[in-house]
């Protein structure tokens, strides 16, 4: 009998991810324009004085964005890794019991940096923080505009980004505001500079002159950025699960060969499914790993700017938070293959 409600569990969370899939198109859309030079946004990308003062008001993580790597070293000690992305900077990564940390570092400079858990000043914001109260104090723009190296942009946000991430933007720091739609809450927050943002290109975007890309990247560089985004997608799962007073997942190494062989599979063979053509289903691709588990469910997502963004977009997804939140889910696998990403659950036997 237990055997058989462990198989319907499975069914139904298999059933329930299949039809909750989650792509993201617009990431990567980009226009070259010509603009004219009157009042195209709704939101200018310098502020008022005022406006500038409401978000950047006290000491926060804003002003860790341009600050040496000597100075991050005096205030948070040593990196417990360094993690290399797709967009030219490296990841210094801070986990700590209360809070999780990335901070983005190129050329001995910070150009980014997330902040997901608690008890941290990023003021004036907070975890937890209602998406009302942000919104009623300062408004979301739905256009953000600004001038990086002589180039104009214009990021032009769709309504769902506005619920989801809007992009606020105050003395040459922008705010990615990452908030969780089912509780309506902040979720998360990232701050970027202007030049880390555009090679992002987290939102469609317009602009005169050059559009900004990082550097072309090799396979072997391609690797060294799954793994350390493999480890991220981990540590971020797990700041969302303790907000809900959930365990915490352990790392199991097979499973997480069998969600990089299915994110490699889906970006070599051009599908996104939970089912391969070639290797089948979950049950089947744990079965061939040697994987034994009571309990399993499958995340898998396709053109996320990087672990945040995916994370982050499938909390808001319900099929997938079904996963991310699931009491009885023990232990992870995640593999990430380029920008196709698959989270394995499972509760071995």
């Amino acid at each position: 009998m237990f055997l058989v409600l462990c198989f319907l569990s499975l069914a139904l969370i298999i059933a329930l991810l299949v039809d909750n899939l989650l792509v993201n198109d617009n990431e990567t859309t980009h226009t070259q324009v010509n603009f004219i030079e009157a009042e195209k946004t709704l939101y200018e990308a310098k502020l008022e004085d005022k406006e500038k003062s409401i978000l950047l008001q006290e000491d926060g993580l804003h002003k860790l964005i341009g600050l040496p790597v000597n100075e991050i070293i005096n205030i948070y000690g040593e990196p417990s890794r360094i993690d290399v992305s797709a967009y030219d900077y490296e990841w210094w990564i801070y986990p700590s019991s209360e809070s999780y940390i990335q901070i983005g570092v190129d050329e001995g400079y910070v150009v980014t940096v997330y902040f997901i858990g608690s008890e941290l000043l990023i003021a004036p914001f907070y975890i937890g923080q209602s998406y009302e109260e942000i919104m009623n104090e300062i408004g979301f723009p739905q256009q953000v505009s600004f001038n990086v190296k002589g180039n104009s942009y214009q990021f032009n946000l769709t309504e769902e980004e506005l619920e989801t991430r809007p992009l606020l933007f105050a003395d040459h720091v922008f705010i990615q505001l990452y908030f969780d739609t089912f509780t309506k809450k902040l979720s998360g927050i990232r701050y970027l500079n202007g030049e880390t943002l555009i090679k992002h290109r987290p939102y469609s975007v317009v602009y005169r002159g050059e559009l900004i890309e990082a550097k072309p990247l090799s396979a072997d560089q391609w690797r060294d950025i799954e793994y350390g985004a493999s480890l991220q997608i981990l540590a971020i799962t797990n700041e969302i699960r303790k907000r809900h007073d959930l365990n915490k997942l352990e790392w199991d190494e097979e499973t997480s060969i069998v969600a990089f062989h299915h994110s490699e599979d889906m970006s070599i063979n051009e599908y996104f499914s939970h089912t391969s053509p070639s290797e089948g289903e979950l049950k089947d691709r744990l079965k061939k790993q040697g994987v034994l588990y009571q309990l399993a469910g499958e995340n898998i997502a396709a053109k996320y700017v990087d672990s945040i963004a995916v994370v982050e977009g499938w909390l808001n997804s319900e099929g997938h938070r079904v996963n991310l939140l699931h009491e009885e889910f023990t232990h992870l696998g995640v593999g990430v293959y380029e920008r196709y990403y698959t989270q394995n659950f499972i509760t071995p036997w």
